[in-house]
């Protein structure tokens, strides 16, 4: 009996090891738009908020920009990357309007419980319930994949919101991080992380705790191309921050302008032999919003209908080009952790984190 159950332990080991050596993603790329709805996404500018002088200083000049009546046109038109690129070689999650449905798990619907529930791969509305900076708990992905052989030293995070060295507890795992409004650190910084780190101190956002994503985007690009991380995370918060400032006209411009720096990211990717054809990008936002009346477009919370539908987006070697998901089904946010894992080989050892996502690993 012994000599049988070890054979089936080799055996499932065996299968693992094929398994992970048909996968060609050896690097990995995860970027988060905070708070942008699927609805803008998939459809583009909302003709309520469009025209609303309310929620946009020249309503004329904004339905010049972003309005049509086809609403395949007005979404690309605001994210041309998404659907000239991802929506041919790639999938794009979360159009309920076809089926597809994505959602957050956790009950709390604002940013640091959705973020550890992404990152952890479960949700934990006991004690992540708040926007604290309290440390989490809660061991993440990213402080795993470090870990593994052939990954040490070669993850990289960036974010526009201080709060992430809390959400990734930067404290216990030594993530190398770079968020809020710190600045770029060492001694072969780059001519322009010089610049950034002097700019930073000199251009004044709007807000207190969340830096412009300029700033994000382009310590993240500088860290791509300089030093060649495995695993590159990137939270971009505008889109939501514009938001809860009644910005819809900025709302779209800084979803448009995101959807560019993806592509130059993707367009690096596609040119460097490190990362070409061995790389996985996934996007995704971390809640969703109001919808109905107009004015909750601006809140997300267990109190706001809609704030747990989000979206995802893969696009890499391993991925199979589905692009706009049409048929039934039902994803959540806790699963993008073990899916990200698996790609690059390993098994997630964080038994309550989610199944994988099965149609973005091929399966």
């Amino acid at each position: 009996m012994k000599k049988l159950l070890l054979i089936g332990l080799v055996f499932l080991g065996l299968i693992r090891e094929s398994s992970s050596q048909n996968l060609k993603t050896e690097n990995l790329i995860f970027i988060t738009l905070d708070g942008l709805r699927w609805q803008e996404v998939f459809s583009g500018a909302d003709s309520l908020l469009v025209v609303d002088t309310k929620y946009a200083q020249d309503p004329e000049k904004l339905t010049e920009t972003f309005w049509h009546l086809d609403p395949k046109v007005r979404r690309e038109t605001l994210m041309p990357f998404f659907w000239e690129v991802i929506a041919k070689e790639g999938q794009l999650h979360g159009n309920r309007k076809l089926g597809s449905k994505v959602n957050d798990k956790n009950r709390m619907v604002f940013s640091k419980p959705c973020y550890n529930e992404i990152f952890a791969g479960y949700p934990d509305d006991e004690r992540i319930n708040s926007n604290s900076k309290e440390n989490n708990p809660n061991p993440n992905f990213l402080e795993f994949l470090q870990k593994q052989q052939g990954f040490e030293n070669r993850i990289a995070a960036f974010a526009s919101w201080d709060v992430f060295p809390a959400i990734l507890n930067r404290d216990r795992n030594g993530l190398k991080l770079n968020a809020g409004f710190e600045k770029a650190q060492g001694e072969n910084l780059t001519e322009i992380e010089t610049f950034l780190n002097r700019a930073q101190d000199e251009i004044r956002g709007p807000w207190g705790g969340v830096r412009l994503d300029f700033f994000t985007h382009h310590y993240a690009m500088e860290e791509l191309k300089t030093r060649k991380p495995k695993v590159l995370y990137i939270g971009y918060g505008e889109t939501d921050d514009y938001s809860h400032d009644d910005r819809y006209d900025q709302y779209l411009l800084s979803a448009r302008q995101t959807d560019a720096y993806i592509r130059e990211i993707w367009d690096f990717v596609q040119n460097d032999p490190q990362y070409q054809d061995k790389t996985t990008m996934i996007i995704m936002t971390d809640h969703g919003r109001g919808v109905y009346p107009k004015v909750n477009w601006k809140s997300h919370s267990v109190n706001t209908p809609n704030s747990d539908e989000i979206w995802i987006a893969a696009i890499g070697p391993d991925t199979p080009a589905l692009g706009e998901v049409r048929q039934e089904g039902q994803s959540f946010a806790m699963q993008v952790a073990r899916t990200m894992v698996e790609l690059l080989g390993f098994e997630y050892p964080v038994t309550k984190a989610g199944e994988v996502i099965p149609t973005i690993l091929g399966k």
